[in-house]
């Protein structure tokens, strides 16, 4: 999607995951650069980019006002800074994976695309992606970034622990097993507690989805239906742009073993199957969408709406 597709959309309705974007940041012409959808230029021509984790607690420390930066992805100016933003796109290696506790370690910059293939070969998943693989492990927990399905929570929920560098320049490190509320506080922080640098996630042992798309879902089906409707597979989203009685697409991902949600081609509640793979947009070209009718792959080829390498 361009992004003047998405500004032109962008006074639609998502529910589930989030519609698509470019990877990350990009340069404008002069000095400045701004997020993915171009609706923000950052404030601050002042970007550094740190090669080495031991250099984050000596800028901490020199520098009076620092904000992190992951891929870019916000919409508002949560992410923005108007003295510095510090770079956390190096930082993007898995430190560990711990088999015995079902737990992986990495580096605040590491994006879930980059993640998820390591784990599904070492045998483990994550419980839940957002539409978009190319979004960083720290911003988007600490930016409670969602994915779908009525069971599974955001990503923040996967999260073990934590260690950021305070405005002192010290490192401090939480858990859930040691640090109980002080820990909870500091997952969805924001940004405002100090430069997250490592996150640890909780695992499950991996698996295969399979994903339909329904076309047309009546309004009046939904807001009659809408617990089962939301609920029809491991995650459910629906997109809209309010143009009509009816929903536009409903997108249904299930584990591999669950069985299709309208069986035999029939509706799905009003809703019709569709008949090749779709683009949250209708009109445009799925070539960078996930796979879908209901062919069956691994979960981080399937939870999310679009690609990696796109």
């Amino acid at each position: 999607m361009t992004r003047e597709q998405f500004l032109k959309i962008a006074g639609g309705l998502t529910l589930g995951a989030a519609l698509p974007s470019l990877h990350g940041c990009g340069p404008k012409p002069g000095p400045k650069t701004h997020n993915w959808a171009g609706n923000i230029e950052y404030a601050t021509t002042d970007l550094r980019t740190p090669a080495r984790l031991d250099e984050i607690p000596a800028l901490v420390k020199e520098l009076a006002h620092v904000k992190a930066q992951g891929t870019c992805h916000c919409f508002n100016r949560i992410a923005d800074s108007k003295d510095v933003l510090l770079s956390m796109r190096q930082f993007n290696k898995v430190v560990a994976i711990d088999k015995a506790k079902g737990t992986v370690t990495v580096e605040a910059g590491i994006k879930y695309g980059e993640l998820a293939p390591q784990l599904h070969q070492a045998g483990f998943a994550l419980h839940n992606l957002a539409s978009l693989p190319h979004i960083s492990v720290a911003g988007s927990v600490a930016t409670a970034t969602h994915g779908s399905g009525v069971n599974n929570g955001n990503l923040a929920t996967a999260v073990e622990g934590v260690t950021f560098i305070d405005a002192s320049g010290h490192a401090v490190s939480l858990s859930r097993e040691k640090d109980g509320d002080k820990f909870n506080g500091a997952v969805v922080a924001l940004g405002a507690l100090g430069v997250v640098t490592q996150v640890t996630l909780k695992l499950v042992p991996t698996f295969e989805a399979r994903q339909w798309v329904f076309e047309k879902l009546p309004l009046d089906q939904l807001y009659n239906n809408f617990d089962n409707i939301m609920s029809a597979g491991y995650s459910v989203s629906l997109f809209t742009d309010w143009q009509a009685d009816s929903v536009n697409e409903v997108w249904v991902k299930s584990k591999a073993d669950m069985i299709q949600p309208a069986p035999d081609g029939k509706t799905f509640y009003g809703a019709k199957p569709a008949t090749r793979d779709m683009h949250p947009i209708a009109a445009n070209d799925a070539v960078n969408c996930t796979p879908q009718m209901g062919v069956a792959g691994p979960w981080y080829e399937r939870l999310p709406h679009f690609k990696m390498g796109f």
